[in-house]
C-alpha cells in the first residue's frame, strides 16, 4: 500500500503539463539529451549567484518541478552571455530556454516575475521617450512602481550619488525619435509581449 500512495504523492508533484510546454518551445525536447554533465554550470559567470545552477534547473525541468522552476531566482539570474550553450556537448540552447522560462513565470504573474516585467515596462517607457536609456528616470520609475514607501528610504543614497555627480539627471533625445518608436512598437508586435 505504502508503494501506491508514494506513487500517487510523485505523480501529484510532477506537471506533466510542464513537461510538455518545456519540450514544445523551440529546443526545448533537446533538455532530454542533457547528460548533467555540469559544463553549463561551469561556464556560467554568475552560476555563484544563482539558487540552483543550470544543470539543476534542467534536472527539475525533466522531473517536472514547475513551481520550483518559474519561482527560482536563477532564470532571472542568468547573464544571457550565452557561453554555457556554446559549451553544451549535446548543443542545447540553454539560454534561449532560460528565457521561455522567463516568459512563461511573467505570463503566470510569478512572484519574481513581476520586478522584471515593471522594470522592462519602466525601461520601454523610457526609451519611447527620450530614444535611450536614462538610468536615472528609469531607477525612479521603477522604485515609485514596485515599493514606493521603499523608494523614500533610497533617498539619502540619491543625494549622495548626486552630491558626487554620480547621478545624471538630464540627457539628450535621440534626432529621430519617432522613428525609433517605430522599431519599438514593430518588436513588441512581434514578439507579443
Amino acid at each position: 500500500m505504502r508503494g501506491v500512495q508514494e506513487t500517487v504523492l510523485y505523480e501529484e508533484a510532477m506537471d506533466l503539463k510542464f513537461l510538455d510546454e518545456v519540450y514544445g518551445i523551440p529546443g526545448g525536447d533537446k533538455i532530454k539529451d542533457c547528460i548533467q554533465c555540469g559544463t553549463c554550470s561551469g561556464s556560467c559567470p554568475v552560476s555563484w549567484a544563482m539558487e540552483e545552477s543550470p544543470r539543476k534547473i534542467f534536472a527539475m525541468i525533466r522531473a517536472g518541478m514547475r513551481d520550483q522552476v518559474l519561482d527560482s531566482l536563477t532564470i532571472w539570474t542568468c547573464a544571457s552571455c550565452y557561453q554555457c550553450a556554446e559549451r553544451c556537448p549535446q548543443e542545447i540552447k540553454i539560454t534561449d530556454i532560460m528565457y521561455m522560462l522567463k516568459r512563461m513565470a511573467i505570463r503566470e504573474d510569478r512572484r519574481r516575475s513581476r520586478k522584471a516585467r515593471a522594470l522592462s515596462e519602466c525601461f520601454v517607457n523610457v526609451v519611447n521617450r527620450y530614444g535611450r536609456n536614462r538610468e536615472t528616470e528609469l531607477m525612479a520609475r521603477f522604485a515609485l512602481m514596485t515599493d514606493p514607501l521603499g523608494s523614500v528610504a533610497l533617498a539619502p543614497v540619491g543625494m549622495s550619488l548626486f552630491s558626487r555627480g554620480r547621478l545624471p539627471l538630464g540627457g539628450s533625445k535621440v534626432r529621430d525619435i519617432e522613428g525609433l518608436r517605430k522599431i519599438v512598437a514593430k518588436a513588441q508586435e512581434l514578439g507579443g509581449e
